[in-house]
């Protein structure tokens, strides 16, 4: 399954406001997000409003393609929108996308696909 990390900056002044607005995100954007192939998605926020999203999707752009479809994902952008600095359009498609660099679970499962050398072989 594809994972994507993704950054964004949310205004300091604004940070426990955004915080509190997704501790009861609406149900149909949750609704939206979940049909339209969102999944293992979650916000992180550190306290100088640096914003990183993780989530799981066969295809990062095609589930941002469905979910700009959607009617509710317009209304929430649109809210979401004042929260942030440094953003050109709608937050879900102004997010700097991050290079995943290690991935724990990769290394092990490359490590047992390998004969282990030991001394004498």
């Amino acid at each position: 399954m594809p994972r994507y990390c993704f950054s964004l900056q949310v205004r300091p002044d604004r940070m426990e406001e955004y915080a509190e607005r997704h501790r009861a995100v609406w149900p149909d954007m949750l609704a939206a997000l979940a049909a339209t192939g969102w999944r293992d998605y979650s916000l992180f926020l550190r306290n100088d409003g640096l914003l990183i999203g993780y989530v799981e999707a066969d295809d990062l752009t095609t589930a941002q393609a469905a979910m700009a479809a959607t009617d509710v994902n317009a209304r929430w952008q649109a809210e979401m929108a004042p929260y942030f600095t440094q953003l050109e359009g709608a937050p879900d498609e102004g997010f700097v996308l991050l290079r995943e660099v290690f991935n724990l679970d990769e290394q092990l499962a490359q490590h047992t696909r390998r004969p282990v050398l030991t001394e004498g072989n």
